[in-house]
């Protein structure tokens, strides 16, 4: 399981994270909220093992995050940036193949088989043979989330264990595919034991799609715990400088519902 303990993170002289705890497992979404500048980006990319952090502040599966070597992550986590480039000439099948290169031993009608999912829980089937530079830039998401979804699909680490950690994935989504794409999340969570990390802005949707939530201003954590529990007023208020009002969703029971302004 991955695990942050007190962790604080600096980027430059500035400390961007302050005494963060949080748990990601398996089986569970977890969101990240927060306005812009509260520290969301270098949260995921701390945890993904991509950013520094002190050496007993985060571990996976019970070892320290710095004792993990690069393949070693890949077959184990899979990470969409909030700004994914790819300049390479590839068709969108080949970028989506590309999740599959940590695992060379794997055979190649197992990967098709993945590939083929993948592009299915993405929306992007008929896709397949495009020229990925000639995608808008919501299709371009979607492959991305395929290739992440063939990364992490295809680990099979000791314990099982395998983390999804997606850096606002839906922003540039349509609401159909943001819901889409929300929904293959939870589900892949829920039928093949992923632990998945989001960061969202969208708190309504955060709410209904996420079992836990963490509300982050100036690097620390405001609230942690069930979206009910953390979609308060007052944390709402305090985080995004703006009154909110919450009640409970008039579709879906049980969640919170936040109106702004």
């Amino acid at each position: 399981m991955l695990v942050a303990r007190k962790l604080s993170c600096h980027r430059g002289r500035r400390l961007v994270l302050s005494d963060i705890d949080l748990s990601l497992p398996a089986g569970e979404v977890l969101g990240v909220l927060g306005a812009n500048g509260a520290g969301k980006s270098t949260l995921l990319g701390t945890l993904a093992g991509e950013i520094a952090a002190p050496a007993a502040a985060v571990s996976l599966n019970g070892r320290s995050l710095a004792d993990w070597s690069v393949r070693e992550l890949a077959r184990t986590r899979a990470v969409l940036p909030q700004s994914p480039g790819l300049s390479f000439d590839l068709d969108v099948t080949e970028v989506v193949a590309m999740g599959g290169y940590p695992f060379p031993e794997l055979d190649p009608r197992a990967i098709r088989a993945l590939i083929r999912r993948a592009l299915g829980l993405a929306d992007v089937t008929h896709l397949a043979a495009r020229d990925y530079q000639s995608l808008s830039g919501g299709e371009q998401q979607r492959v991305q989330f395929a290739r992440t979804l063939v990364q992490v699909l295809a680990c099979r680490p000791p314990g099982g264990y395998r983390a999804l950690l997606l850096d606002e994935p839906i922003s540039s989504l349509d609401p159909r595919h943001q819901l889409l794409m929300l929904d293959s999340i939870r589900t892949l969570s829920r039928t093949d034991g992923l632990a998945a990390l989001l960061v969202l802005h969208d708190v309504n949707l955060a709410a209904r799609w996420c079992d836990r939530l963490l509300l982050l201003a100036d690097g620390r954590a405001v609230a942690y715990g069930e979206p009910a529990a953390v979609l308060t007023e007052s944390h709402l208020a305090s985080v995004y400088g703006i009154a909110a009002r919450v009640m409970a969703s008039p579709v879906h029971e049980g969640v919170p519902f936040v109106v702004f302004g």
